[in-house]
């Protein structure tokens, strides 16, 4: 009797345990359904929706997705993340209950995406990948530490007179042609063995530019470190606006891990357009140039999220390098201005020097770095000190002697050593040079070593120099390039090496 009696027992315990698990599944959960009222390119409005929230993604009845942009008392201005042809006014519009959101971790390294995290180059899905949004606070002041730490281009021109630290957001800018995306692609290159995450934000790009980007990282070994976004010149303009928040979540993900990451937005005119663009559909009021009110803010918060994190916080550094392009060397434009007050500095590549193959054409009176000396290697302060003030001076006494005939001996003199120090500082695009190839370059040119050789000459001559100090002087460029001071019988040394190489050239 008790066995029997157990058993019922076990069976009433079992109908229960059922019945409850019927009962939940049986429940009714509430669903907010919105309706699409009007599209337009790239946005909707919907109508319905009362309890969506700023950036939630939404899902149409076809599967395409967007973003909650404008949040207004009757309806719902919605960004779309998706081509809008199958879309029309009625279509049936639901909340996803998630916030607009990137795929992040090391699997994106070598990989090119769009700004969802859909795969661009073939390669496998990226759906088992931990998300974070693409808006997020920027880090407190207390979590960052002072910019030290340079981030070598391995351009003569930027890491002498120019430096740029980790952490640093350092603003190119130039006329369309001028050489911006060059630079940054040869800054991206020259990391390739110093352990920095690099990570290429196209925005607005025409689709052979940024494949003809892609296949010159792929060629030099440059693209296992490095992550490419692009937001494309034919994507939703809603693809184009978040691709460089995008991108920073991912960087910001590597630096959180203690990691240096180097991060280029080409280029913000083209993300201010996508905005303006987005803003005029959705009927927010127009400002300056038709720019929203707020357009500082939009890049304000996005370069904001670039710094250097104390250890105790991770210890990692996200460094900038957006690009903007000027029309007719403007830079006093609305959005060159107030991305120059928001950067740390910049670097103004002159179209006069492109056209004359002064390459990398910058213009180094109209280029300056706010972080300073204190992030450059102590090499170059003992050799490059003053090269910045005599190549500024040279120039603008160039300017004048075209109007003199009769020139003294010393203007004469400065003109010349003026020259060397431009033809030394060009370097074709793709060679990024080291340390000490840089030191040999310069301590040649500011001593006076070249003084008398013809500009022709110089190119080899540096090659020459370049490869006498790495024979020669070993333990020196060891030295150097572990960040160690030059003593003044150390810049005699290189300098004697420069001289034999001249002489015997000569």
């Amino acid at each position: 009797m008790t066995t029997y009696q157990s058993v019922l027992d076990q069976a009433a315990i079992q109908f229960d345990a059922n019945l409850r698990q019927y009962q939940d599944e049986a429940k009714l959960t509430p669903v907010e359904i919105g309706v699409v009222e009007q599209v337009e390119r790239g946005v909707a409005r919907v109508r319905g929706l009362p309890h969506v929230q700023i950036d939630e993604m939404l899902r149409f009845a076809g599967g395409q997705r967007g973003y909650a942009f404008n949040l207004d008392p009757d309806e719902v201005g919605c960004v779309l993340l998706d081509s809008g042809e199958r879309i029309a006014a009625g279509t049936r519009v639901e909340r996803m209950h998630t916030v607009l959101d990137t795929p992040v971790g090391d699997e994106l390294l070598g990989r090119v995406i769009d700004p969802v995290g859909r795969s661009l180059d073939g390669g496998r899905s990226l759906d088992t990948l931990a998300r974070l949004p693409c808006e997020r606070d920027a880090p407190p002041i207390m979590h960052r530490s002072p910019v030290t730490v340079p981030l070598q281009t391995g351009l003569k021109v930027i890491d002498a007179m120019i430096p740029i630290g980790r952490g640093q957001r350092q603003l190119l800018l130039g006329d369309r042609q001028t050489g911006k995306t060059a630079i940054a692609v040869d800054t991206i290159i020259n990391q390739r063995d110093r352990d920095v995450v690099c990570i290429y934000c196209s925005i607005g790009q025409r689709s052979t530019g940024v494949a003809r980007v892609i296949d010159n990282l792929r060629k030099h070994d440059a693209l296992s470190h490095t992550v490419v976004v692009i937001g494309a010149n034919d994507a939703p303009p809603g693809v184009q606006f978040i691709a460089p928040y995008a991108a920073t979540t991912i960087g910001e993900y590597f630096m959180q891990q203690g990691r240096d990451v180097l991060i280029v937005y080409d280029d913000l005119t083209s993300h201010a357009r996508s905005y303006r663009h987005l803003s005029l559909l959705l009927r927010r009021p127009p400002g300056r140039e038709a720019f929203p009110g707020d357009i500082f803010y939009v890049h304000s918060r996005l370069l904001e999220r670039s710094t250097h994190l104390q250890p105790s916080h991770g210890g990692g550094s996200l460094t900038a390098l957006p690009i903007i392009e000027t029309e007719g060397q403007n830079v006093s434009a609305y959005i060159p201005t107030n991305l120059i007050s928001i950067t740390d500095g910049q670097i103004y590549l002159s179209p006069t020097l492109f056209r004359k193959g002064i390459l990398p054409a910058v213009d180094v009176g109209r280029s300056v770095s706010r972080v300073g000396g204190k992030t450059q290697l102590p090499a170059y302060r003992v050799v490059a000190g003053d090269l910045r003030l005599t190549y500024s001076q040279f120039e603008e006494l160039e300017r004048f002697a075209r109007f003199s005939s009769q020139l003294d001996e010393d203007t004469q003199a400065t003109l010349t050593r003026g020259r060397l120090i431009r033809e030394i500082l060009k370097q074709p695009q793709f060679h990024p040079l080291t340390l000490t190839q840089q030191i040999a370059s310069l301590v040649a040119v500011t001593r006076g070593t070249l003084d008398g050789v013809q500009t022709d000459q110089v190119l080899g001559l540096e090659l020459a120099i370049q490869e006498a100090l790495q024979k020669q002087a070993p333990e020196l460029c060891q030295a150097m390039e572990a960040g160690e001071k030059l003593s003044s019988e150390q810049v005699q040394h290189v300098e004697d090496i420069a001289t034999g190489v001249v002489h015997a050239h000569a």
